[in-house]
């Protein structure tokens, strides 16, 4: 059966990445979470000087760009690969609200960008790949045989980030993550290197009130018509 390249695009906390791990297990394919890249290279900026008060030292952490090593190891017990910087697992670390409140303004750097697109389409060359970020189906993989754009209300994904922080010990508050999504989403969008855009042909799809079994099964459906249509 031949293998088809997945690209799931959307806003902050729209279930991006559970879905793309649902359908990478289901197809057994390559699953690579883009954003826990960009995550990575934040947190070696925040850890190394090139953050303070909200600002990045753009120059600085470009000119460091060479010392990030950043790889993907699949751990067997969780069923999926965890990010890797500099040989350190770092799963839980970037997945910290300090880490959201500077990682879209690190993503917008063109030199960040364009050192992680060609990760990332590496990664992707052969196939067989579910891939979910900012810009995947516009700029890494725009002939990707099957583009999602995930969506949903500011309010409804805050609620998912609060109670997934939550869960993780993290002393938040729901305003604190309100705020964070909603301005992660302006810079987003709005960013001049590749901002975040539904692509040409893909499927926008609105999970507000949606459970995590049925949204699978509605685009699991619609991956098998692709793969289908490209034998």
């Amino acid at each position: 059966m031949n293998k088809i390249t997945i690209a799931i695009d959307g806003f902050s906390s729209t279930g991006k990445s559970t879905l793309a791990k649902q359908l990478a297990k289901k197809l057994e394919y390559v699953y690579v979470d883009t954003g826990a890249m960009y995550r990575a290279v934040t947190l070696y900026a925040m850890e190394n000087g090139f953050v303070e008060d909200g600002q990045i030292d753009k120059d600085g952490l470009i000119k460091d760009l060479d010392s990030i090593v950043l790889k993907f190891v699949f751990n067997p017990h969780l069923g999926f690969a965890e990010m890797y910087l500099n040989d350190e697992n770092v799963e839980r670390k970037i997945r910290t609200l300090d880490v959201s409140k500077n990682v879209s303004q690190v993503a917008e750097i063109k030199e960040v960008r364009t050192r992680l697109v060609a990760l990332q389409q590496d990664m992707g060359k052969d196939k067989g790949v579910v891939m979910d970020g900012r810009d995947i189906g516009t700029v890494v993989f725009p002939e990707a045989e099957l583009k999602i754009f995930m969506t949903a209300s500011p309010e409804k994904r805050a609620v998912r980030r609060y109670k997934e922080l939550l869960d993780r010990g993290e002393d938040i508050t729901y305003a604190d993550i309100l705020e964070n999504v909603q301005k992660r989403d302006y810079i987003d969008s709005h960013r001049e290197t590749s901002p975040l855009t539904k692509a040409e042909g893909a499927i926008e799809f609105d999970n507000s009130d949606m459970g995590l079994v049925q949204q699978f099964e509605r685009i699991y459906e619609h991956v098998l018509r692709v793969i289908e249509k490209n034998q």
